[in-house]
C-alpha cells in the first residue's frame, strides 16, 4: 500500500524535471493522490495542461487524466469531459467510481446533443469518421455498449442506444438477448414512451417490426401495433393475408385466425376510419374477396367521389383467369376482417354491453329535476341524464317526464332532442326509426329545433361509423339551406359521421355552407369541415379555414373553425409548425386561442416539454382570458401519455390570481388524468370546488368527474364525498346557476354509460384513441354554445372485457378478479324515503292486575292437580315466562360461523362471466384458469375485446351469450276478444 502524503507539492516539482521518466512518474502519483490533493494540485494545472497539449509527449494521456480528475473536484464537467476524451482508453468506463458514472452519463447527454444537431439516426454500424462527430466521443460510447452487451445488460444498452439514436446497438441487443420476446417487448415500450419525436418511434417501429416475427414464436399483434405508429397499411394486409391464409395444422391456423381478428378489432379502436379504408381496399385490391357483400360497409372513399380507382375492382364478377379462386374458409375469415374494420362488430358489441350493464340510477336524475329552477340547469340535466344513460338506449327518464321535458324551447329544444343520440348511441339498426317523429318531414310543417337536433343526434348514433347515414344527411343539408337550425344540426350531424374520413366532397358541401356567412349555420359547419379532416393535416384545407376565421366577423363562426382548425392539425407535430406559429403570434385573440387548441392537437400525447413552455408562456402573459385558459387546457392534451407531469405543472397555475387560468388548470387535469383517479390531481382541484368565481368552480367539477370516472367507492376514497358534495350543490338553493351546471354536468359524467364507461386518451399500448381525443377538445367549447356538451360522449368507452370465439360470438366462461367484492362494487342506488307509519300505543296494564292474574292461574293449577271437574284452562309456561308463541328459535351458532368462515374464504375473489364490466383498477387483478376450454390471445390488462382460442372448437355443447337486443321489436299482436273458455 502506497505511502499517503500530506502534501502534492513534491510530486508537482517533479514535472519541472527534463526526464520523462520522472515525469511519468509524478503523473501516476498525482492520479493516485488526485482526489485527496486536487486543491493543491488545480493551482498547477496549467503545468499538466502543457504536458498534455505536448505531443512529443507519449504519455500525453495520463495527464490529460489528472487534468480531468481535477476539473472534476472544480465541478467543471464540461473541461472534465474534454479532458476525459483526451485520455483516450486511460479513462476507463469499467471503473466503479462517482467520477467515471458522472461523466459517462455527461458523455451520453454530449453525445446525444451531437446526434440531434447533425439530424443523425444510425441504424445500421458506420465508420467512427463517418458520423460526423468527435471520435472521441463515439469510441467512449461504443465502450459504454459493449461493456453493456458483455454484461448481458441488455435492457441498459438499449435504453442508451435510444436515447442516443444509436438503432444498430438495438438491433444488436435484440439478437444477441437469450430471451428475445422480452426484450422485444422491453423496445417497443422504451420506444413508446422515450422517443422524443414522432419521425424517430417510426424509424424506432420500422427497425423493430421485422424481428418480432423472426423469434421463435411470433409476435404479431406487437408488430401490429408497430404498423400502426407507422400507418403502414401494406404490411398490415399483408400480414393479416398471411394470417388468415395459414396453411400450417388445424390447431395453428386456428389460432392464426383469432389474431387476426384481434388485430383487425386493434386497428378499429386505434386508427381513423380514412385509414381502415385504405386498409379494407388493400385487402380486397388483392383479388381475394369475390364476395360482393363483403366490402359494402367498410368502403367510404377519401377521394371526391366513391366511384373512382381501383379500390373496388375486386368486385368484379369475372376475375383475372390466373388468380386461383380463394377456398371458402379464406373467403369466410377475410368477409369477417372487412366486417371488423367496418367497425360494424365494435359498435354492436359495445351496445350489447353496456344494453346489458346499465346500473344508472334514475333517483339522482329526479333528485336533480326537483331542484332545476331554470333553463341553464335544465339544460345541463337534460345532457347529464344523457352522459348517465350513454349507449344503453334507456330513455325512460325522458318518457316518464315529458311534461317536464316539454318546458324545452327554441335552442334547449334542439339539445334536449340531440341527447336522444347519446342515449342510443350505437344503435345503429334502429335509428331512423327511433328518431323518425323528430326528424325533418316533407309532408309536416318544419320544427327546426326539433328537426335541427334529431339530425344532431342521428351523426352521435353513428359517430364514427357513418357510411348508413351520409347520403340521408347531406340530402337535409341541401334540402334546407334557408333553415340555419336545421343546417346546424344536420353539418354537425356530417362532422360526426364522416369523422376522420378525409372526405373532400363532405368537405365541399360543407364549406358551401360555410361561405353564406350566416352565424348558426357557419358555426356548426366550421367544426364539421375539421372533424371530416381530422388528422389529415391537408395544407390547402389549413389556409382555406384560417384565412375564412381571419375575414370573418362572426365570433360564432370563428370558434367553430378554431376547433375545426386545430383537428386538422391532429398529430402532425412539426409537418404543421409554421402555421401553429403564425397562429400563436396573431393580432386577433380568436387567431391566438386557435393557436392553443393546434399545439394541443399537434402534440397530443407527445409529452414534449418544449410544447408545455411555450404553453405556460402564453398561460401567464396573454392580455385575454380566453386564450389563457385554453394555452393552460392545451397542457392536458399534450402530458395526457404521462398523467403524473401534469399535477406538478400546473399546481401554480391552480392558485393563479386569473380565474381563467384556474379554470384551465383544472381542465388541464381532468383531461390528463382522465380516468385514473389521480389523487394528486384531485387535491389540486379539490380547493377550487370553493372558489369565489363560478366558472371556476363549475370547471372544477367537471374536471374532478373525469378524473373520477369508473373509480369505485371502495377502491378510492373521495368518490363517495365528491358524489355528496355533487348531491349538496344542486339542491343549495344559493348556489348560482353556472355552478350548478358543472356540478349537474359532473354527475352524468361520473355515470357515464351506466355507470360502465371510462374516459382514456391514450390506451395501454401507446396509441392515442381519436375519438377520445376529438370528444375532449371539443366539449371544451360548451363555454360558448351548450349543444357541443354532447360531444363529450365520443370519449366514453366500455370499461369492459368481452371474450369472443373464432365465430364472433361470445362464449359462456367464467374468470376470476383476485380483489374483494366490496373494493370493485357499484355505487349504492338512493333510496326512497319511506314515510313512518304511526304504532299503536300498547295498554297499560298494572302490576296488581298481572298479580292478581298469577294467583287465578296457580289456583286453577292447584284444583287441576286436586282432580277437579272445574278445573279452568292452565296459562303456558312459555306465555307465563313472557315468550311469544311464534318467536324465533334460538340461533345455530356452529352454522352461523361456518357461514361467516365461507364468507371469509370467497371474499377476496370475484368470479366475473363474460361479458363483464371491470374498472380500470381491476384490470391487474384479472387472472384467466389456464385449464380453462378457452385461452386469450392478448393479455386481459388491455381490456377492450379480446379473442380467445377453443380447445374444443367445432363441439356441439359451446354455450353462447344471448344478445341484449336481438334485432327489431315484435308487432304487437292483432286484437282478439277473451274468453274463459
Amino acid at each position: 500500500m502506497a505511502q499517503s502524503l500530506s502534501s502534492a507539492g513534491g510530486l508537482i516539482a517533479l514535472l519541472s524535471d527534463e526526464d520523462p521518466e520522472i515525469q511519468v512518474y509524478a503523473l501516476e502519483r498525482l492520479n493516485e493522490v488526485v482526489n485527496e490533493h486536487w486543491t493543491e494540485i488545480s493551482e498547477h494545472i496549467s503545468r499538466l495542461e502543457v504536458l498534455h497539449e505536448n505531443e512529443e509527449f507519449e504519455h500525453r494521456a495520463l495527464a490529460a487524466l489528472v487534468v480531468s480528475k481535477v476539473y472534476y473536484n472544480l465541478g467543471s464537467l464540461d473541461d472534465a469531459l474534454v479532458f476525459a476524451l483526451g485520455a483516450g482508453d486511460l479513462f476507463d468506463v469499467t471503473v466503479k467510481s462517482e467520477y467515471v458514472e458522472t461523466l459517462i452519463a455527461k458523455c451520453v447527454d454530449k453525445y446525444t446533443e451531437e446526434q440531434l444537431k447533425e439530424g443523425l439516426t444510425i441504424t445500421e454500424p458506420l465508420e467512427l469518421e463517418a458520423c460526423g462527430i468527435d471520435v472521441r466521443l463515439v469510441k467512449v460510447v461504443n465502450r459504454l455498449f459493449d461493456l453493456c452487451i458483455g454484461r448481458k445488460q441488455f435492457c441498459e444498452a438499449i435504453g442508451i442506444a435510444i436515447e442516443t439514436h444509436r438503432l444498430d446497438i438495438v438491433k444488436k441487443c435484440v439478437t444477441l438477448a437469450p430471451d428475445m420476446h422480452s426484450i422485444l417487448n422491453y423496445c417497443y415500450q422504451v420506444a413508446v414512451s422515450l422517443a422524443d419525436t414522432s419521425r424517430y418511434r417510426e424509424m424506432i417501429f420500422t427497425v423493430l417490426a421485422p424481428l418480432f416475427t423472426e423469434q421463435p414464436t411470433p409476435d404479431y399483434l406487437t408488430k401490429s401495433h408497430c404498423y400502426i405508429f407507422l400507418q403502414e397499411y401494406t404490411g398490415l394486409a399483408a400480414m393479416l393475408q398471411h394470417l388468415i391464409s395459414s396453411k400450417k395444422d388445424e390447431k395453428q391456423a386456428h389460432l392464426d385466425r383469432v389474431t387476426a381478428y384481434q388485430i383487425a378489432f386493434d386497428l378499429y379502436n386505434t386508427t381513423s376510419q380514412a385509414f381502415c379504408t385504405q386498409l379494407s381496399s388493400s385487402l380486397t385490391s388483392s383479388g381475394t374477396a369475390t364476395d360482393n357483400t363483403t366490402t359494402s360497409d367498410v368502403t367510404m372513399t377519401t377521394g371526391e367521389s366513391s366511384g373512382d380507382g381501383g379500390s373496388t375492382n375486386t368486385n368484379d364478377e369475372h376475375p383475372p383467369a390466373d388468380v386461383a379462386e380463394p377456398p371458402d374458409h379464406y373467403k369466410d375469415a377475410m368477409k369477417k376482417v372487412l366486417s371488423i374494420l367496418s367497425g360494424e362488430r365494435t359498435v354492436e358489441l359495445s351496445l350489447q354491453f353496456l344494453v346489458r350493464s346499465n346500473h344508472s340510477d334514475l333517483l339522482v336524475y329526479r333528485h336533480i329535476k326537483d331542484h332545476v329552477r331554470n333553463s341553464i340547469c335544465h339544460n345541463a340535466a337534460i345532457i347529464a341524464n344523457g352522459f348517465a344513460h350513454c349507449g344503453t338506449t334507456s330513455d325512460v327518464f325522458l318518457r316518464e317526464d315529458i311534461e317536464w321535458l316539454g318546458q324545452a324551447s327554441n335552442w334547449a329544444k334542439f339539445t334536449a332532442t340531440a341527447s336522444l343520440g347519446v342515449i342510443h348511441k350505437g344503435h345503429e339498426k334502429e335509428a331512423l326509426t327511433l328518431l323518425s317523429t323528430y326528424l325533418p318531414s316533407e309532408s309536416s310543417m318544419s320544427h327546426g329545433y326539433q328537426d335541427g337536433g334529431s339530425l344532431y343526434a342521428l351523426g352521435l348514433i353513428h359517430a364514427n361509423h357513418g357510411a348508413p347515414v351520409l347520403d340521408y344527411l347531406l340530402a337535409k343539408l341541401e334540402d334546407n339551406k334557408t333553415n340555419e337550425v336545421i343546417q346546424h344540426g344536420a353539418c354537425l350531424g356530417l362532422g360526426l359521421a364522416c369523422l376522420a374520413t378525409e372526405r373532400l366532397d363532405v368537405y365541399e358541401y360543407l364549406k358551401q355552407c360555410l361561405m353564406r356567412d350566416d352565424a348558426v349555420a357557419g358555426e356548426a359547419a366550421g367544426l364539421a369541415m375539421g372533424l371530416v379532416m381530422t388528422g389529415s393535416g391537408n395544407r390547402d384545407v389549413i389556409a382555406e379555414m384560417v384565412n375564412y376565421s381571419q375575414n370573418t366577423q362572426h365570433d360564432k363562426i370563428c370558434n367553430g373553425l378554431a376547433i375545426g382548425i386545430a383537428l386538422t392539425m391532429y398529430k402532425k407535430q412539426g409537418d404543421v409548425e409554421s402555421w401553429i406559429s403564425s397562429l400563436e403570434n396573431g393580432k386577433d385573440q380568436h387567431i391566438r386561442r386557435t393557436g392553443m387548441h393546434c399545439l394541443a392537437m399537434a402534440y397530443c400525447g407527445t409529452g414534449d416539454l418544449k410544447v408545455v413552455e411555450r404553453l405556460l408562456h402564453y398561460a401567464v402573459s396573454d392580455a385575454f382570458g380566453d386564450v389563457r385558459r385554453a394555452a393552460v387546457t392545451a397542457i392536458g392534451f399534450v402530458l395526457c401519455n404521462n398523467p403524473d407531469l401534469c399535477p406538478d405543472m400546473v399546481r401554480l397555475l391552480s392558485e393563479s390570481f386569473n380565474p381563467y387560468v384556474r379554470c384551465g388548470s383544472a381542465m388541464a387535469l381532468g383531461i390528463a388524468c382522465a380516468g385514473t383517479g389521480s389523487m394528486a390531481a384531485y387535491k389540486i382541484i379539490e380547493p377550487l370546488f370553493k372558489d369565489s368565481t363560478n366558472f371556476v368552480r363549475q370547471g372544477a367539477f367537471i374536471a374532478a368527474a373525469m378524473i373520477l370516472i369508473s373509480q369505485s367507492q371502495g377502491h378510492h376514497t373521495k368518490v363517495a364525498d365528491f358524489r355528496a358534495l355533487l348531491k349538496s350543490t344542486v339542491a343549495d338553493s344559493h348556489e348560482e346557476s353556472i355552478s350548478k351546471f358543472g356540478a349537474i354536468m359532473a354527475q352524468g359524467i361520473l355515470d357515464a354509460g351506466g355507470r360502465n364507461s371510462t374516459i382514456r386518451l391514450m390506451d395501454s399500448t401507446g396509441h392515442l384513441h381519436m375519438p377520445s381525443v376529438v370528444g375532449c377538445l371539443v366539449f371544451q367549447n360548451f363555454w360558448y354554445w351548450f349543444p357541443v356538451s354532447h360531444m363529450l360522449s365520443l370519449s366514453f368507452t366500455p370499461s369492459a372485457v368481452v371474450f369472443l370465439n373464432e365465430d364472433l360470438k361470445m362464449p359462456k366462461c367464467e374468470y376470476e378478479s383476485l380483489a374483494k367484492e366490496s373494493t370493485f362494487a357499484y355505487p349504492p342506488v338512493v333510496e326512497v324515503a319511506k314515510v313512518k307509519e304511526k304504532e299503536k300505543v300498547k295498554t297499560a296494564v298494572l302490576s296488581t292486575t298481572v298479580k292478581a292474574q298469577a294467583r287465578e292461574a296457580k289456583k286453577a293449577s292447584q284444583k287441576a292437580k286436586e282432580g277437579g271437574s272445574t278445573a279452568a284452562t292452565p296459562m303456558e309456561p312459555e306465555k307465563m315466562l313472557g315468550v311469544e308463541e311464534n318467536a324465533p328459535e334460538p340461533m345455530d351458532v356452529s352454522e352461523d360461523t361456518t357461514s361467516k368462515k365461507e364468507e371469509e374464504t370467497t371474499e377476496d375473489k370475484i368470479v366475473l362471466d363474460n361479458p363483464a364490466h371491470v374498472w380500470p383498477a381491476q384490470f391487474s387483478t384479472l387472472r384467466f384458469d389456464p385449464e380453462s376450454r378457452y385461452s386469450p390471445v392478448k393479455k386481459l390488462t388491455y381490456g377492450g375485446i379480446v379473442m380467445v382460442t377453443d380447445t374444443q372448437r367445432g363441439s356441439a355443447d359451446e354455450s353462447l351469450v344471448k344478445p341484449a337486443i336481438d334485432g327489431p321489436e315484435p308487432d304487437p299482436p292483432e286484437p282478439f276478444e277473451w274468453s274463459e273458455d
